[in-house]
């Protein structure tokens, strides 16, 4: 390679390097969860002019298909974030020994768990007591496989069930609002174990698996509404932090939304295997296989 293109090619470098600086500073150094608690309020308003204006500079950072949403007017902001989608717009993987993917996402870090390790990214390991706090999901989870599902601000950001279950119980745990783009998750270690989520334990009515999901907030983000509790868990839910109950749901059938975009790290014991389509980077939507049953 000849002097001037590795000059052009430093150039480039230098130029994402100070991108990527940037949307750390904006996103990240700032009062977070300020940030987040105005955001909560302001994308519920329901004037005409302020709703037209906030979806419109919305989209000019991201590309939402509003098209394949159930209706074509919304309330707000908000209305328009947590969107319904039309029927059939996500088809259900039918095989009963498929886990399906609970949300449309970017597959981030993914694999078997080595012991109690995972990776967040490249050179960030964490733990799975530092994500779960529960020492008997540690132990049925050690050696067993996790996806890390990451939504974009313009996906569609409701949540389904993987397959038939139960959610048996909830643990919320209060924390931060780091920004959960691959600009923190690359700089930020143990950022989903800092940050604000909710634990989902779920018991599969086939062979009666305990699969986990983790619904990690973000920055303006920090509130998730689960249709079988009835309260919404946020900044500042004041408890409690266990919540028992018994949820049933089909395969596929609505379990919450995030008010915005964010992250769900799922867990599932040893024996259970990555399907294909479950590869970091890929888009993978609501509904096409994640993990396969042993």
């Amino acid at each position: 390679m000849s002097n001037r293109a590795v000059e052009s090619l430093r150039a480039v470098l230098a130029r994402v390097g100070a991108q990527e600086d940037l949307n750390f500073l904006l996103t990240n150094r700032i009062p977070r969860r300020l940030a987040t608690q105005f955001m909560g309020r302001f994308g519920k308003i329901t004037n005409p002019t302020v709703r037209d204006l906030s979806i419109g500079i919305w989209r000019l950072f991201a590309d939402p298909n509003l098209g394949e949403a159930a209706k074509e007017e919304f309330t707000s902001l908000h209305d328009c974030f947590i969107r319904e989608l039309k029927p059939g717009a996500r088809p259900i993987d039918p095989d009963p020994a498929v886990l399906t993917s609970p949300c449309d996402a970017i597959v981030g870090a993914c694999g078997r768990i080595e012991g109690i390790d995972l990776i967040q990214a490249k050179g960030f390991p964490y733990t799975l007591y530092d994500l779960l706090v529960d020492p008997a999901l540690v132990d049925l989870y050690r050696d067993g496989s996790y996806v890390t599902l990451r939504l974009t601000s313009s996906m569609y950001h409701r949540f389904h069930a993987p397959a038939d279950c139960t959610v048996e119980r909830v643990t919320y745990i209060s924390g931060d609002t780091w920004n959960t783009n691959p600009i923190a998750v690359n700089r930020v270690e143990k950022l989903f174990c800092k940050n604000e989520r909710a634990v989902l334990r779920t018991r599969l009515h086939a062979g009666g698996h305990v699969v986990t999901l983790v619904p990690v907030a973000s920055i303006l983000v920090a509130s998730i509404r689960l249709h079988f509790l009835d309260v919404l868990l946020h900044l500042g839910y004041p408890g409690p932090n266990v919540i028992a109950c018994e949820a049933p749901l089909r395969k596929g059938e609505e379990m919450g939304w995030f008010e915005l975009g964010s992250t769900i790290v799922a867990f599932a014991p040893a024996g259970f295997s990555l399907c294909e389509g479950a590869i970091t980077g890929t888009v993978i939507r609501m509904g096409q296989p994640l993990l396969r049953l042993p």
